[in-house]
C-alpha cells in the first residue's frame, strides 16, 4: 500500500469517529508523494479542481471538490472556521452586460486538499454533516498518478482579436483620449483563439509551464472537463497575513535579450526609459489610492527594481502596509482589482473605455486567483493566462497605452507576453503573421 493510500485510510476512519463540531481534519504524511501535484491533479475525477503555488515557492496545493459554492467573496468569507480556505478568483468583466455567461466570482470550500508547505506535506478534509460525501470523495481519489505527457501538438490555426490593424486603430484612439485629458493611461489587451492539431489538458500546459517559468505564481482552476483556466503570472495583486499587507506595482516591460550583454542593455534601458517609468508610477499611485481609506501609513519602494523572466523583463515595486482593525480580505479585494496594471487611469474611465471598445470579453483574464481564510489570504493578478474551452486555446496578453506607447511596439510587447504559454506549445508560433 502506498504511503498516500494509507494515509487516505487513516483520514476515512477519522472522520467516520469527529463530532459534528468539527469542521477539519488534517492527516500529515511522513513522506513525499509518490507523483507531482499536477500530475495528481490531472488525474483527479472531482471538480471543481484547482492548483496553486505560491511565487516563492513555498507552498502548493491541490483543492477539489466542493463543499460549499460561492458567486462573491463575502458570504465565502463568513463561514470559514479554523485553518479552512475558500479558494477560487474574481472575473474582470462578468457577469456585465458585455460578459454575462462568465461569473462575476467563483470561490468554493474543498472538500479534500493535498498541501505542501516546504518540505512537509498533509492532505486535508473539510467537513459536513453528510460525512458520507467526504468519505465517498477520499475514495475516488486516485492515489498514484502516472506522469503526465508532455505537449506533442501543432498550431493549426490562430486569430487574433483585435487583429494589427484595429489595434493601431485603437493605440491612436487611446492616445488622443490622453491627450484630451480623459485618460492618464488604458490597458488594451488582445485575445488570440488557437486550433491545435491534437488537443492538450489544461494540466499539461500548467506542468509545461511550472517547469520553465519561474519567478511566477502557478494556478489552474478547472470547473469542469471542458472549462479551465491556467496561468502562469509573476504579478500579486496582495498577500495578507495578520494586519500586515503586501502588494505590488508591476508596470513597464522590455523583452529578454539572445545573450548576456544584450539582457543588460535592454534592461539598464528599461529601467531608465520615462514612458516605462511614469507608467510604473501611475500604478503605484493608483494604489496608494486605493489603500489610503484602509491604512494610515503606506510605505512604497522609492526605486523600481528589475525582474526578469523568461520572456520579459519588468519594473516593479513594492508596497507594504499595516491595515487598520477589522479589515478583511474581501474589502481588500474590491479595493484593489484591478489595478492600473490591468485597466488604467482613471480606473473608471479606462474600464469604461475597455467595456466599449475592446473586441472580446475578458472574463477570468486580468482578474484575480487566490485564497481566503480568516487569518490571511493572497491572490495573484491573472495575466499571462489561457482560457481551455472544449478543444480550443485562448491566450490573452495586455499593454499599458500611456504617453509615447507606439502600435508597433505594443503589439511586439504582446507577442513577448504571450510567448510566456504559447512557446510551450509550438517552438515556432508565427505571432507576428497570424491575423
Amino acid at each position: 500500500m502506498s504511503h498516500l493510500k494509507h494515509a487516505i485510510a487513516e483520514l476515512i476512519e477519522r472522520v467516520n469517529e469527529v463530532s459534528p463540531e468539527v469542521k477539519r481534519i488534517e492527516q500529515h504524511l511522513t513522506e513525499k508523494p509518490r507523483s507531482h501535484f499536477i500530475d495528481w491533479l490531472g488525474a483527479q475525477p472531482v471538480f471543481p479542481k484547482m492548483y496553486w503555488q505560491s511565487r516563492d515557492t513555498r507552498e502548493e496545493v491541490v483543492a477539489l471538490g466542493q463543499l460549499h459554492v460561492f458567486s462573491e467573496a463575502a458570504p465565502a468569507f463568513t463561514i470559514l472556521a479554523d485553518r479552512q480556505r475558500v479558494w477560487g478568483g474574481r472575473s474582470f468583466d462578468g457577469h456585465t452586460a458585455k460578459n454575462r455567461r462568465c461569473m462575476s466570482a467563483f470561490f468554493f470550500l474543498p472538500k479534500i486538499e493535498l498541501i505542501r508547505f516546504d518540505k512537509t506535506w498533509r492532505l486535508a478534509v473539510n467537513l459536513c454533516k453528510e460525512k458520507h460525501l467526504i468519505i465517498k470523495a477520499l475514495r475516488q481519489l486516485v492515489c498514484d498518478a502516472p506522469d503526465l505527457a508532455p505537449i506533442g501538438t501543432s498550431i493549426v490555426s490562430m486569430q487574433h482579436i483585435p487583429d494589427k490593424s484595429e489595434w493601431g486603430g485603437m493605440v491612436d484612439d487611446v492616445l488622443n483620449g490622453i491627450e484630451d485629458g480623459q485618460f492618464k493611461k488604458v490597458v488594451l489587451a488582445r485575445k488570440t483563439a488557437i486550433d491545435l492539431s491534437d488537443p492538450i489538458s489544461p494540466e499539461q500546459l500548467l506542468k509545461a509551464s511550472y517547469l520553465h517559468n519561474n519567478h511566477s505564481f502557478h494556478f489552474l482552476m478547472s470547473l469542469s472537463d471542458k472549462h479551465s483556466f491556467v496561468g502562469s503570472t509573476p504579478e500579486r495583486l496582495y498577500r495578507r497575513v495578520g494586519s500586515e499587507l503586501e502588494t505590488e506595482a508591476l508596470a513597464g516591460t522590455i523583452g529578454r535579450g539572445s545573450n548576456a550583454t544584450q539582457d543588460m542593455q535592454l534592461a539598464n534601458w528599461l529601467s531608465s526609459d520615462n514612458k516605462n517609468l511614469n507608467e510604473n508610477q501611475y500604478v503605484v499611485d493608483d494604489i496608494l489610492q486605493s489603500l489610503a481609506p484602509y491604512s494610515p501609513v503606506i510605505q512604497a519602494e522609492t526605486e523600481p527594481r528589475l525582474v526578469r523572466l523568461r520572456q520579459v523583463q519588468h519594473l516593479k515595486r513594492n508596497i507594504q502596509c499595516q491595515l487598520n482593525s477589522g479589515i478583511n480580505a474581501v474589502q481588500l479585494l474590491q479595493a484593489l482589482q484591478p489595478t492600473a496594471a490591468v485597466a488604467g487611469l482613471p480606473r473608471k474611465e479606462a474600464m469604461a473605455y475597455i467595456e466599449r471598445h475592446e473586441p472580446f470579453a475578458r472574463g477570468w483574464y486580468a482578474g484575480s486567483i487566490g485564497y481566503i481564510a480568516q487569518d490571511k489570504a493572497e491572490f495573484c493578478v491573472a495575466i499571462r493566462s489561457a482560457l481551455l474551452l472544449n478543444d480550443q486555446i485562448q491566450l490573452f496578453a495586455g499593454a499599458g497605452i500611456v504617453p509615447g506607447s507606439v502600435a508597433e511596439h505594443e503589439w511586439q510587447e504582446l507577442d513577448k507576453k504571450m510567448s510566456t504559454l504559447l512557446s510551450l506549445i509550438s517552438d515556432n508560433p508565427s505571432l507576428g503573421v497570424a491575423s
